[in-house]
């Protein structure tokens, strides 16, 4: 009798839904999430998308997809996720330059309308050389630039990216002046500076860890606090008796409004992802590093570094 009552209730229930039009919510999520990179394939922030995606299927029912949108430092793919709706169906990499982008000028891009979820990685800049560049100290290399004004070509991944921050701060520290010249992220700078068409790169030491194994690029000093694992015979700048130390991060955010239990779901899953092997291995191979935070911690970090890099905007004057 308890069973047919049971029976008769849960009947009535979908009688009601039916009547009504609703159906019960399905779990999140209930089919594939597309998953914005704002950079090209091939870079450093396509890399740690790809391996998080990933190892996010084993701890997700519903794949990350993967879509490519770089341009504009970033500010093209980030924009278009915080305008997405805010269902947990697309979400994005939200990389350094959601914090950089806004204070140089007019800009779509509002890093407070991307609610932060979980930071996956973070990595310092680095100068980079071929290897048959005339330069085999940073100390060579910026006695150069400092005795001819603007000759040294300097790739970076756009205009106000992290990168073309890095230099510029580099320049302002060193006392130095380059000829930035921009592209759509780190990978195609590498293969101007390969086929010649630049003097050096601003990137990090992750995204030309395989032509410096290959022996095609020659990496002269890291903008960190200390040597970089798998660069430890690389200088840092302030070994070098300069002050500056700056790269970036990557995380993954959502939508601002997005349902607290979708985020939360997120917020696991990225958390088991990042422990994973496969996402440890991937980086690994690539001397990415791995910089886990919850989301407390990755909005606190990002607070800080907005005020950090609207000041050194400011103060170099990216704005010219």
């Amino acid at each position: 009798m308890r069973l047919a009552r049971k029976l008769f209730s849960m009947a009535a229930l979908l009688a009601s839904l039916a009547a009504t039009g609703q159906a019960p919510a399905a779990p999140y999520p209930d089919h594939p999430v597309e998953l914005v990179v704002p950079s090209a394939a091939g870079g450093g922030t396509d890399t740690v998308a790809r391996a998080f995606s990933e190892a996010m299927r084993k701890t997700l029912p519903q794949p990350l997809v993967v879509v490519n949108k770089p341009g504009a430092s970033g500010a093209i793919g980030m924009t278009e996720v915080a305008r997405a709706k805010p269902d947990g169906y697309k979400l994005g990499i939200i990389i350094a330059e959601a914090v950089i982008v806004p204070h140089l000028g007019p800009t779509t891009l509002d890093a407070a309308e991307l609610v932060p979820i979980a930071r996956l990685n973070a990595d310092p800049s680095a100068i980079t050389v071929k290897a048959d560049s005339r330069w085999n100290t940073i100390e060579a290399f910026l006695a150069f630039a400092r005795a001819h004004p603007g000759e040294v070509l300097v790739g970076n991944s756009g205009p106000g990216s992290i990168w073309h921050l890095a230099a510029t701060a580099l320049e302002d520290k060193a006392h130095v002046r380059f000829n930035h010249v921009p592209f759509s992220g780190a990978a195609p700078a590498l293969v101007a500076l390969m086929g010649g068409h630049v003097d050096a790169v601003a990137v990090s030491p992750a995204e030309v860890s395989a032509y410096v194994a290959a022996g095609k690029v020659r990496t002269l000093a890291v903008m960190a606090d200390q040597r970089v694992r798998g660069f430890e015979n690389v200088p840092t700048l302030r070994e070098r008796g300069i002050d500056l130390s700056i790269g970036t991060w990557r995380g993954l955010a959502a939508p601002k409004g997005t349902p607290p239990e979708v985020l939360e779901v997120l917020a696991a899953a990225s958390r088991k992802a990042v422990a994973d092997p496969v996402f440890v291995a991937a980086l690994r191979r690539q001397n990415l590093g791995i910089a886990y935070a919850d989301a407390a911690t990755f909005q606190a970090m990002i607070a800080a570094d907005n005020a950090r890099m609207k000041a050194l905007a400011a103060r170099i004057n990216l704005r010219k």
